[in-house]
């Protein structure tokens, strides 16, 4: 399943347009899956109805026609719960309702899972089946990787404005994006797009047929990363309480040998190559703070992350040699900004970030209230 997954990632990326990169994913779902029909159930942001979008296996010429109220039909209970639906016989459920029109008569078993974005849900995904009976854990399990990917689809759709053009025709409509507010002010200027240089959960796990070359190239790349981060502590030291700044002690000490750089160097010396060793214990110290209750102690799970993703790149040599180039007013925007990111950009040049995944708690927006 994995692979399929894989493949119909792919084929949907390489979309032409939002449409088609629906009809995609309902055609290889229903494929993979071996069901009758798949169909994509669409939140309207105006009406908040769950309009028909796509479908393969029932009526097409409906879709863009046939809604749900919120609430109303299996698929408007779904979007309440937030959770998977799965019925052996729909039709025997309360919440059941027919939609004239679309063809669902022979069809018994349904599930249908919720499509959500950063809590926001955005429609539902649904399979159905004419035999009476339970689809099972893995086909669910496939059902709900399959939304969240397909969220992922929407939300940018709805972003660029594809979604409205799409519907309406001609030229995509404006887009108001909201976000919650990390620090005061408002700001206009050009948009610099940042990304990690180097990806902790795509490295192979290998032995080491040198340890203490291993060891010495890790130990290169933290001396490297620790030069980088007191740089970016240096930048800021004029633009914030000894408080605030205190943060980057703490970025520095994480990558201690009596820290995190300290249980990669033991693998290591275990036998582990140094790119494996740090993916493997960056990787499990960033899965235990992100299970953590406190949601200040959660977003420590993006700084261990940062940190594994800089020392990486290091390893892999992909740190960038070149710098970026950052215009005057300065609009900084990442899938997840850190304080690191942050103190890279010359002070006089930064008018705001915009950080796709984050909260108030993270050391980027602490930083950003403390510059003011």
């Amino acid at each position: 399943m994995l692979e399929t997954l894989r493949n119909i990632v792919q084929e949907v990326n390489a979309a032409e347009g939002f449409n088609d990169a629906l009809q995609i994913i309902v055609k290889r779902v229903r494929d993979a899956m071996g069901t009758e029909v798949c169909s994509v159930y669409m939140r309207d942001e105006a009406s908040g109805r769950f309009v028909f979008r796509a479908t393969e296996g029932l009526n097409a010429l409906q879709v863009g026609a046939a809604s749900l109220a919120p609430g109303e039909g299996l698929v408007g209970l779904v979007a309440q719960r937030e959770e998977p639906v799965n019925l052996e016989d729909a039709e025997s459920h309360p919440s059941f309702q027919l939609l004239e029109g679309l063809g669902e008569e022979p069809f018994h078993a349904f599930l249908g899972v919720p499509i959500i974005h950063q809590r926001d849900v955005l429609g539902v995904l649904v399979i159905q089946q004419t035999k009476r009976r339970r689809f099972d854990e893995s086909e669910e399990a496939f059902l709900v990787t399959m939304s969240a990917q397909l969220a992922a689809v929407i939300a940018h759709a709805r972003v660029t404005g594809a979604v409205q053009e799409e519907l309406l025709g001609g030229a995509a409509a404006p887009a108001r994006i909201n976000g919650i507010p990390g620090a005061p002010g408002v700001a206009i200027g050009t948009a610099v797009v940042v990304s990690p240089v180097a990806d902790l959960y795509a490295v192979p796990r290998k032995g080491a047929s040198n340890r203490r070359q291993e060891l010495r190239a890790f130990k290169a790349a933290l001396a490297s990363v620790r030069a980088d981060i007191q740089g970016v502590s240096d930048n800021l030291r004029g633009e914030m309480s000894a408080e605030d700044h205190a943060l980057f002690d703490v970025y520095l000490g994480i990558l201690d040998d009596s820290a995190i750089g300290g249980e990669v160097a033991g693998l290591i010396k275990a036998g582990q190559w140094a790119q494996g060793a740090l993916s493997e214990v960056m990787i499990r110290h960033i899965r235990h703070f992100e299970r953590m209750e406190h949601s200040y102690l959660r977003e420590r799970a993006v700084d261990v992350k940062d940190l594994g993703t800089r020392v990486l790149a290091y390893l892999q040599d992909a740190a960038r040699n070149e710098q970026t180039a950052y215009p005057a007013h300065t609009i900084l925007v990442g899938e997840e900004l850190t304080a690191s990111s942050l103190g890279e950009v010359p002070r006089e040049q930064l008018a705001g970030l915009i950080s796709v995944r984050g909260s108030g708690n993270s050391h980027v927006a602490i930083l950003a209230r403390a510059m003011g």
